[in-house]
């Protein structure tokens, strides 16, 4: 049985999966690549994107000041801003914590709209679903959790992680290196985490445990997953991005089979 073979056995209703090598050639699909589903959290990859499109265009600055008092966009990115989960409330100083925030994606947005002097979704719109192709992807809500795509669009996306256009391969390089190393804190759905390892965005895989990517998942491995059941991740090391949607939540079910999945992936397809 091929990887892409156990998406079958999802106990899900609807599912549409994608392996993409850095080269961009698509290695296997299964599912209906056309289907539009809610991202949750993995709209947070698109939002850091977009991001890091408006400082490399100079709207502001990775170290500008964004968010709670003394917290920058860097901050925001990397959820060291110490905002709560869902809610504008402080609950720690800037950069003492690793607390995942969504709330803290909101308010990235609107920095970026008040720097650029537009609003946040055509920003989003013309900088980078437009140049990627990425008609079938909208925001409907939060830029950190309300995202609706398809498996053709996030393939496109995907494409673009593993070699950068938009934005500079150094800008990229930063994006996936820890940011204030040594910070614990909370995978949300697996627990606290020492170190809780997160790029500018992307969460990164390191050596966490447990995990959503594979056993034999790279310690460079980045991407995010969402409550909504699905992820999205790249393997530098092993030259293979992988976007999996589903149309159930995320709960034991994934936990089970994601791991499982991505290892298959890895073994069939990965050029180490």
């Amino acid at each position: 049985m091929s990887a892409l073979d156990q998406v079958a056995q999802w106990p899900v209703a609807n599912a549409a999966a994608a392996v993409v090598a850095e080269d961009g050639q698509v290695l296997a699909t299964v599912g209906d690549d056309q289907r539009e589903y809610h991202l949750a959290s993995v709209t947070k990859l698109l939002t850091a994107y977009t991001v890091l499109i408006a400082v490399e265009e100079g709207v502001f600055e990775l170290d500008t000041p964004a968010g709670p008092e003394g917290a920058t966009v860097r901050d925001l990115l990397a959820h060291t801003a110490g905002v709560a989960f869902s809610q504008r409330k402080v609950m720690a100083q800037p950069r003492t914590r690793r607390l995942y925030s969504s709330a803290g994606f909101d308010m990235l947005a609107e920095a970026l709209a008040e720097h650029a002097d537009i609003d946040y979704e055509r920003y989003h719109q013309e900088a980078l679903l437009t140049p990627l192709g990425m008609t079938s992807t909208k925001l409907a809500g939060s830029p950190g959790a309300d995202g609706y795509s398809t498996a053709a669009d996030l393939v496109r996306f995907t494409k673009e992680l593993q070699r950068p256009t938009l934005v500079n391969p150094q800008t990229m390089a930063e994006a996936t290196t820890v940011q204030f190393p040594g910070l614990n804190g909370v995978l949300p759905g697996f627990g606290h985490q020492r170190p809780n390892d997160w790029g500018l965005g992307f969460e990164l895989r390191d050596h966490k445990d447990p995990h959503w990517t594979g056993s034999n998942s790279s310690p460079r491995t980045f991407g995010h997953f969402g409550q909504s059941g699905t992820f999205l991740w790249v393997d530098p090391d092993a030259g293979l991005g992988c976007v999996a949607l589903t149309d159930r939540d995320f709960g034991p079910w994934a936990k089970e089979v994601w791991p499982r999945f991505t290892d298959a992936v890895l073994a069939e397809f990965s050029r180490r």
